[in-house]
């Protein structure tokens, strides 16, 4: 079992079905977790369960808070953050020739804008550590597209792209940044979609069942420890051989 005693690790979205599952698997392994999320009723569930978990209530579509916000969790994990998980990020559907403007600027500024904002920022606090590790979490769709998500999956695209930049940059200041690209994975959000479209995505899943979010959450605590430690700029598909499949039709 990976043991992550003494790891300061910063996760954004911890409310969210995959988050959650995240923070569960950070808390077995020791880590010292700061959890973020904007649902202030399931924060307050988290720090209930686990006494251990740091709490904070901050909605990174507040890009100008970003900055501050990155200092005060720097402060309270006693100037030392190790890991950055960037998980938080948000859907608004629609056909590319019906969709707003603001419904792409949303999805762009949240998923990619914040998350660029973010890293940057926890960056600088781990160049001045000598080492760090930054985890996107992204999605299959930002590789094979998918029909009304325009908006989606250009910023889970983006997202890969940007860590490989990042990657580059950094790699020799000791700093690993990779993605886990998560296929369909059973959560709320993923729960709202159309029954019969549900039978569809999974009749091209080769191991014939969706994923749980302990699927994603496994990935990333290995990514979170030193087993990890030479890898970077990789993006680690957590999809049951959907992305595969797909490039096969």
């Amino acid at each position: 079992m990976i043991n992550l005693k003494n790891t300061n690790i910063v996760l954004t979205g911890a409310t969210g079905g995959i988050g959650n599952s995240i923070l569960e698997k950070l808390v077995k392994a020791e880590a010292n977790v700061l959890a973020t999320g904007t649902n202030e009723e399931k924060l307050n569930a988290i720090k209930q369960k686990h006494q251990s978990v740091k709490i904070k209530k901050f909605d990174i579509s507040e890009h100008k808070e970003i900055e501050n916000f990155i200092n005060e969790v720097s402060h309270q994990m006693e100037n030392k953050i190790d890991v950055l998980i960037n998980n938080a990020g948000v859907t608004n559907d629609n056909l590319s020739i019906r969709m707003k403007e603001e419904e792409w600027k949303r999805v762009i500024d949240i998923n990619l804008t914040s998350t660029f904002l973010l890293s940057k920022n926890v960056i600088k606090k781990m160049l001045k550590n000598k080492k760090g590790k930054i985890i996107n979490i992204t999605s299959v769709v930002g590789h094979t597209g998918n029909i009304g998500q325009a908006n989606y999956t250009a910023s889970k695209a983006g997202l890969v792209a940007m860590s490989k930049s990042f990657a580059l940059e950094y790699g020799k200041k000791n700093i690993n940044v990779n993605c886990v690209s998560p296929g369909f994975i059973t959560t709320e959000m993923t729960n709202k979609i159309d029954e019969n479209y549900k039978e569809t995505l999974k009749s091209k899943i080769p191991m014939d069942r969706f994923g749980d979010p302990k699927d994603v959450a496994n990935t990333v605590i290995f990514l979170c420890s030193n087993l990890s430690d030479y890898i970077t700029g990789e993006t680690i598909h957590v999809n049951g051989g959907m992305y595969f499949s797909w490039q096969n039709y």
